[in-house]
């Protein structure tokens, strides 16, 4: 029986890429969306005419029945669950002082609560089996702070330190956590970014190009699939732009 993913926010940029990475190398994916449900059926076609084995789950998983519900969905259309990879997020440009009670709860709800979520319920069933991994997108932001996005930095740090502990807690069970830090990647969410700042960007790195989701998807197949000694780390996926 093949393995099975869930990916969360896969819709779109990397989410996308990572559903695409799994599907292609034999697994059965749940591919989650909350809104872009358009993006998420074109996805899914494009996967059942490559010959993958691929769901689509609408689900708002800063909820945790919604989040709930989709994971009982996929272990009742695929029998098992092998790997969650919690990718659904939000980010926002925003001196500190402009941002309001609701950005600032709605960043925490989408990018950690969302992870707590999935995590949790995903793990009852791992738990049970003895086997599983969790990989957590963060971001390098997470790792250094990104000046006018506190909130969103801070978020991806609680990420960090969810996915350390949780990796101490659930080792002895035979399931890894893992988190993959991407730098700046060339998906909508850098949409804001004008030609000079990215310009700029790709001369800070040393490798002297921007990110494609695909470079983040490789490892987080990588670290779900073939790094059977490796968890409680976030790998760096940013062209050298954090050492």
């Amino acid at each position: 029986m093949n393995k099975t993913v869930v990916v969360t926010g896969a819709s779109r940029g990397i989410g996308r890429a990572i559903a695409i990475e799994f599907a292609r190398n034999g697994y059965n994916v749940l591919a989650n969306y909350n809104s872009s449900e358009v993006e998420a059926k074109e996805l899914e076609k494009m996967l059942i005419e490559d010959g993958c084995n691929v769901r689509i789950f609408k689900a708002d998983v800063s909820k945790s029945a919604e989040a709930d519900a989709m994971i009982d969905y996929c272990l009742k259309e695929f029998g098992r669950l092998d790997v969650l990879v919690n990718n659904a997020g939000i980010s926002q440009d925003k001196l500190f002082t402009d941002i309001t009670d609701e950005e600032w709860e709605k960043m925490m709800s989408v990018n950690v609560t969302s992870v707590f979520n999935c995590s949790r319920k995903a793990l009852q069933h791992m738990i049970w089996e003895k086997s599983g991994s969790i990989i957590n997108i963060t971001s390098m932001w997470g790792e250094t702070g990104g000046s006018c996005e506190v909130h969103y930095s801070a978020s991806k740090a609680a990420i960090i330190g969810m996915t350390k502990a949780l990796a101490k807690e659930v080792g002895p069970s035979n399931i890894r956590v893992n988190a993959v830090s991407p730098g700046v990647i060339m998906t909508d969410m850098c949409a804001y970014y004008g030609e000079e700042t990215l310009n700029d960007l790709k001369e800070e790195t040393p490798l002297m190009r921007l990110g494609k989701a695909e470079d983040v998807a490789e490892t987080v197949y990588y670290l779900a699939d073939k790094a059977s000694f490796i968890t409680g780390q976030v790998v760096g996926v940013n062209g050298g732009m954090v050492i």
